[in-house]
Formats: C-alpha cells, structure tokens, sequence
C-alpha cells in the first residue's frame, strides 16, 4: 500500500517469471523460497519509491510505459535473472477529499474570490433580452 503526494492510497500488484541463466540446460528455471523473498522485498521497496514521490498524473504516466517495471527487473538480476516484470493491478484504496479549488487549478483555472466556498465567485451574468413572443391564436 503505497500513499501519493496528493493524497490517494495506492495497493499496486507486480508480477515477474523467473529465466533461465545463460549457460542453463535444464529446461525450468525456479528461484529458491530465499531469493524469492529478496526479490519480492526488492520490488515492494522499489514501488514504494517510485510512487510515494509523485502525485496521481505522473503515477498513469510512469505506468504506461512501465518503466517501474523495467526497473525492478534490473534491481533484482543479481539475485534471480528475471523477465516480463509487471505492474498487473492497481486499486484505490482511498481518494482525498474532494477539493474544488485544486479541481479548478488542475484545469488552468485560478480561483479569484477568497471565499472560495459557494456562489459564483463574484461573477455575474448579463441578462439577455429576448424579443420572441408566442403567436396568440385566435379560435380554439
């Protein structure tokens, strides 16, 4: 479980299959129970990292071309020669309060009133004068 810098709680699945070692015969290519420990510790350590330090937009953007992935996958050659490491699901845990201001500023739109609360900011519309009168019909 990993919390972002704009508040949202992260739980984030990776998966990696192990390959075989260069001068390997044999056709299977198991890690031991401790070298899986190590390199599941690797992997949580490095999610953690990479995660905790940005905020939710650059989370989808680090995992679009899962370069977190790639990452792990080089942590972890000196225990266990890894491939295809990747980020398989990620769950909300929990999303921070709702935040209008930060909505608006995340859009390009600055908040001018100090409230900030309700209302229209201090704007107002221009009421528009219409012409248009329905035909009044003379029998029923």
């Amino acid at each position: 479980d990993v919390k972002t810098t704009d508040g949202y709680l992260l739980r984030v699945f990776c998966i990696g299959f192990t390959r075989k070692q260069p001068n390997q015969i044999k056709k299977t290519a198991y890690a031991k129970a401790s070298q899986c420990r190590v390199i599941r510790r690797k992997m949580v350590e490095i999610m953690r990292r990479e995660i905790s330090e940005v905020d939710m937009k650059e989370v989808v953007t680090k995992l679009i071309p899962d370069s977190i992935g790639r990452d792990i996958e080089k942590k972890c050659q000196s225990t266990f020669p890894l491939h295809d490491v990747l980020i398989r699901k990620v769950k909300v845990l929990k999303k921070p309060k709702f935040d209008i201001g930060k909505l608006l500023e995340m859009h390009g739109e600055g908040t001018t009133s100090g409230g900030g609360g309700g209302g229209g900011g201090g704007k107002t519309g221009t009421k528009v004068e219409r012409s248009y009168e329905p035909p009044v019909q003379e029998s029923v």
